[in-house]
This record gives C-alpha cells, sequence and structure tokens, in this order.
C-alpha cells in the first residue's frame, strides 16, 4: 500500500483548495482505511468551503459521499474484510452515550462527528472512517452512480419519510437529492410537483422525464394543493411560498443544514395546522432502509465525473447550477 495520498485541502474558508500530497493516515480503534474508487459532490461541501458552517477542523479535506475499498483495518473491527466496498457518509460518529443516542436518535447527537467537517473526508486517494458508520453498498450500482445516494439520497430519504402520508409532494429544487426522492416518490404512485430556478427549462424537463406530474419555476403555482413539500434548495424565501402551496394539515420540510434567511410571513400562511420542520443529519437505520429501497428499484444517478485534481471546478459548477444531478470526484 502508499505511504503517501494526494488530497485537496481547505486551509481557510473562502479560499480555494488546496492540492497536496501527505501520509496516508492510519486506522485506529474502531476505524477502517478506504483507497477511494469516488467520492460525490455535496451543496454541504459548498457550505463548508463558504465559510457557512462554523469551525470546520482546519486543515480539512473535504467530502462525505464516500466509496471505496477497505485496505486496513484498526483493532477491534471485525464487521468487514479487506476488499470489501462500502460507503461513508455526512454522519461520520455518535458518542453513543448521549439521551438523543439512547433515544435512537443519533443524528442529534451531542458529540458528533461529520464527515468532510469536523472530520476528514474523501476527496482524496484514502480515507479514515469509523466502521460502525459505514454501509454496505448495493452490488447493482457502479462506483460512480452509488456515490450520490450517500448523501443526496439518504438526506433526501430521510426528509421524504417526514412526508410519508402525502400523495402530491412538491420538491423545491431539483438537483442532486430531488432527482433521486422524485424516482422513489413515483415508484410509491406519489405525485410529484417539481419547482426549479426561474426559468430553469433544462431541470424541468428533467424532472418530467423522471415521472414528475409539473415542472415549474420556483415562484408558481402548482396545478394542485400539496399535501407536503420538501426544500432541497437551501433558499429561505421559499418557506412562506411552500406554505402557500400546501393544504391545511400540510408540511413544509427544510432538508438542508444550511439556509439562507427564513422571511417574515403571516401567521395565516401556518395556521390551519401546517407545520415547518427542519431535517438534521440521519441515523443509520436511514442508511439500511434507504440503501436496500435503491437496491430493489433501482435509481437512475445522473452523475458528471471529475479528476480529484478538478475540485474547485466541481464546486464551482455546482454553485451555478450548471449540471443536472450530481458531481462526483475520481481520484
Amino acid at each position: 500500500m502508499a505511504h503517501k495520498m494526494r488530497a485537496m485541502i481547505l486551509e481557510r474558508p473562502q479560499t480555494p483548495l488546496k492540492w497536496v500530497e501527505q501520509e496516508v493516515p492510519q486506522p485506529g480503534p474502531g476505524q477502517i482505511l478506504l483507497k477511494v474508487r469516488a467520492c460525490g459532490v455535496c451543496r454541504t461541501d459548498l457550505h463548508v468551503v463558504d465559510g457557512e458552517l462554523p469551525n470546520p477542523k482546519l486543515p480539512l479535506i473535504p467530502g462525505h459521499e464516500i466509496v471505496g475499498e477497505v485496505v486496513a483495518l484498526g483493532e477491534g473491527v471485525d464487521s468487514f474484510f479487506t476488499g470489501k466496498r462500502v460507503g461513508v457518509p455526512w454522519l461520520g460518529k455518535s458518542c453513543g452515550t448521549c439521551r438523543f443516542c439512547h433515544m435512537g436518535r443519533e443524528n442529534l447527537c451531542d458529540v458528533p462527528g461529520f464527515t468532510g467537517y469536523t472530520l476528514d473526508g474523501g476527496y482524496a486517494e484514502y480515507a479514515l472512517a469509523d466502521a460502525r458508520y459505514a454501509f454496505v453498498l448495493p452490488n447493482n450500482y457502479d462506483d460512480l452512480h452509488v456515490a450520490p445516494l450517500l448523501c443526496a439520497g439518504l438526506i433526501g430519504y430521510r426528509s421524504y419519510a417526514l412526508a410519508k402520508d402525502a400523495e402530491r409532494i412538491g420538491l423545491y429544487g431539483f438537483g442532486a437529492a430531488a432527482h433521486l426522492i422524485a424516482q422513489v416518490a413515483v415508484r410509491q404512485q406519489r405525485k410529484v410537483y417539481a419547482f426549479t430556478r426561474p426559468g430553469d427549462l433544462k431541470a424541468q424537463e428533467f424532472a418530467l422525464s423522471l415521472g414528475a406530474v409539473w415542472a415549474g419555476d420556483c415562484d408558481q403555482s402548482p396545478l394542485e394543493v400539496l399535501d407536503a413539500a420538501i426544500l432541497y434548495a437551501p433558499v429561505g424565501a421559499l418557506v412562506p411560498l411552500a406554505l402557500k402551496a400546501v393544504r391545511k394539515g400540510g408540511k413544509v420540510i427544510c432538508a438542508g443544514i444550511h439556509m439562507s434567511d427564513i422571511p417574515s410571513f403571516p401567521y395565516a400562511l401556518l395556521w390551519g395546522e401546517r407545520s415547518l420542520c427542519s431535517v438534521a443529519n440521519l441515523t443509520r437505520s436511514d442508511g439500511e432502509e434507504f440503501l436496500s429501497l435503491a437496491a430493489a428499484i433501482p435509481l437512475h444517478t445522473e452523475v458528471h465525473p471529475y479528476p480529484l485534481a478538478e475540485a474547485n471546478q466541481a464546486l464551482e459548477d455546482l454553485r451555478y447550477g450548471r449540471f443536472q444531478g450530481a458531481a462526483v470526484l475520481v481520484p
């Protein structure tokens, strides 16, 4: 195994990632070392790089949609073997002892670790992971196409599960997460309404091709009143629009870890027992349930590969919506 690896490093927020060579890390107790095969590029990576999420580990290797091959085991790891392909998501570890962990809500752990934020991630040739937070991946996806399932899919699915009783679902922001969850919803015979950036006809056509019954600008009203709306776009101004679009008793779910400020809105939009909630991280059971579902459907993931050294370009293309689906870095 190599002793040196190449990685893209964030030295300071609001600066480009730096291409470096450094020592390959060694797994400690409970950890596995992965040779990275692919790593998805997520909008949360942009929030970290842009300094919108406070107190990242610095210097930092971003990336939390890691597909890798196990090449070394730390002490006490008996759940994997070398050569196994696994995936590593955003939630990289939890304490296991706080009240939320005891409640089975490890996504709200008081002392968590987040891959590519407080823990080094997958914008590198090798990465460490807590063996408890690595998932066996479905065999019917290659490395490129399985990577987006590890955040766009997992966080998207957790938000979708909060709308489990909805027949008509609005998806605001039709990117990496929405294009996966739309397929799940269509498979479950629900009606999907896709809301995109104003005038983004390409995204609207993409949504319709995946089975959405309607697609339009985010400031438009859908043809029917919605049972629930999920906001994948980190735009607080969409919250009042989504509340206006859902029925009495409906739900608006904010799926991102970061969102711009929500403007004031009249209480009448919330009244009628409408609810507004956020989604935080994921649990291991979310991962197991979603990956099993993804294997059975299976999902079409629209991916755009970039060499690892072009991570800055991938982030910029994501920022300006220059592709449909998800970007994936390949070492």
